[in-house]
This record gives C-alpha cells, sequence and structure tokens, in this order.
C-alpha cells in the first residue's frame, strides 16, 4: 500500500512532467519572469508584478520558488478585484498578495515531500499537502511543477492564494 509520501511524490513527478496541462520550461532556461513570459499564460501575473515594481526582483539572482497562478486563476477573481489591486492607491497590497506567492530558495517537487508548510517572503506560510492525489498550496491546486528557470522553479496553480489576514 503506498504512504502518503509515496503517493505525493507520485503525483508531483506526473505534474513535472507536464502531463496534466502541458506547461513545461523553454527548451533554454531563464530567470522566472521570461520563464513564465514565454509559458504564454502568466501575462495577468507579469502585469501584476511590473504594477508592484517586483519584476527586477524577481529577474534577480534568486534563487526563488514562485506558486504562480495563471490567467485563468486572476480571471476567476471576483468582479473587479484585479482592476482595484493594480491601481496605484493598492500596490501595498498588491506586493503583499504577490510575495505570498514567492519562497526563497529553489524548493523543487522532490523537497516538497518533506513539507507541510513553507514561509513566503511576504512572511506568512503557505500549507502543502496532498488531497485526492492532488498538490495543494493553501486552496490552490498545483497544475504543474518543475517549471525551471535560471534564479529558481515555477509551480503553476490554479487560484490566486491569499495571505491569512486579507
Amino acid at each position: 500500500m503506498p504512504t502518503p509520501k509515496r503517493t505525493f511524490a507520485a503525483a508531483l513527478t506526473a505534474l513535472s512532467l507536464g502531463l496534466s496541462l502541458g506547461f513545461s520550461a523553454p527548451a533554454f532556461a531563464d530567470d522566472i519572469v521570461d520563464t513564465a513570459v514565454a509559458a504564454g499564460d502568466f501575462t495577468t501575473l507579469a502585469t501584476a508584478l511590473t504594477e508592484a515594481g517586483l519584476v527586477e526582483t524577481l529577474k534577480g539572482d534568486g534563487p526563488f520558488t514562485v506558486f504562480a497562478p495563471t490567467d485563468a486563476a486572476f480571471a476567476a477573481l471576483p468582479e473587479g478585484t484585479l482592476e482595484t489591486l493594480l491601481m496605484p492607491e493598492n500596490k501595498d497590497k498588491l506586493v503583499q498578495i504577490l510575495t505570498y506567492h514567492v519562497v526563497p530558495g529553489k524548493v523543487m517537487s522532490g523537497d516538497v515531500v518533506k513539507l507541510d508548510s513553507a514561509t513566503t517572503v511576504e512572511g506568512g506560510d503557505v500549507m502543502i499537502k496532498t488531497m485526492e492525489g492532488k498538490v495543494m498550496i493553501n486552496d490552490a491546486t498545483v497544475i504543474a511543477a518543475d517549471v525551471v528557470a535560471d534564479n529558481g522553479v515555477i509551480h503553476v496553480i490554479d487560484k490566486v492564494i491569499l495571505p491569512s489576514d486579507m
């Protein structure tokens, strides 16, 4: 009978192969921002990073682990939420949300098996678990793992996650 860690590892391995939605890293590794832009499903994330002034940080040395919400994840936010967050007067809140999606260091799927939480750059913790064969970051599902960049790794998630104080 498989143990929870083996089930977790198997789920992450399948995700890292890009089987769920076909996300994969470009043929050459680039920084996290360029890798996400090249993947084509992160234009909203790229816009939000630009408005928050975080692009240069995520182009830096790192390493970083980014739980990257897709465009569809941002589109699923309540109507008007994204537009409000992108307003200059809400920059601090946008930075808080985006940095909650980033963990210092390069945490590959094989390393995640050993974790039940991780502290984000924002300062809060995200919960990591396997549920019904899926890897969850808080209430978001990892839909592709181990998209490697030269300054870290991206794990694609299907929801925007929020710090507990929001």
